[in-house]
């Protein structure tokens, strides 16, 4: 994690980078999550905070804050990371899914799956 920082970009905001290479299949970030219950969703996406969590659970019902940057990787549909979640452990872990250069922007799909190309929350506001 010492590799990457934080840079704003126009358009997006802040953006996840990297100062070194990163290959195809090497963990990027382990990232601890907050888990959130259900029941206190709503109260969170009133917040800043809403644009910024993961589904969480089986069910997808609760939601997480990542640590670390996790909360910060940007959405593209052709994104050079993804990230899997592990429920009973509470963290998140990004990948890189092809080879990223030095001080590229690292980002991944919201839909979790790369391949998946449905439209995202945010491009409906």
């Amino acid at each position: 994690m010492e590799d990457l920082y934080i840079r704003n970009i126009a358009q997006k905001g802040r953006a996840v980078f990297t100062n070194s290479p990163i290959k195809k299949g090497e963990t990027i970030e382990f990232c601890p999550v907050l888990v959130i219950p259900y029941t206190e969703k709503k109260y969170i996406d009133n917040t800043r905070l809403y644009d910024y969590y993961f589904l969480w659970g089986d069910d997808q019902r609760d939601i997480a804050i990542a640590l670390g940057y996790g909360s910060l990787y940007n959405h593209e549909y052709t994104p050079n990371a993804m990230y899997e979640c592990y429920f009973e452990e509470e963290v998140i872990v990004f990948k890189a899914i092809r080879d990223i250069e030095a001080h590229e922007e690292i980002t991944i799909s919201y839909n979790q799956d790369p391949d998946d190309k449905r439209r995202v929350w945010f491009e409906d506001e």
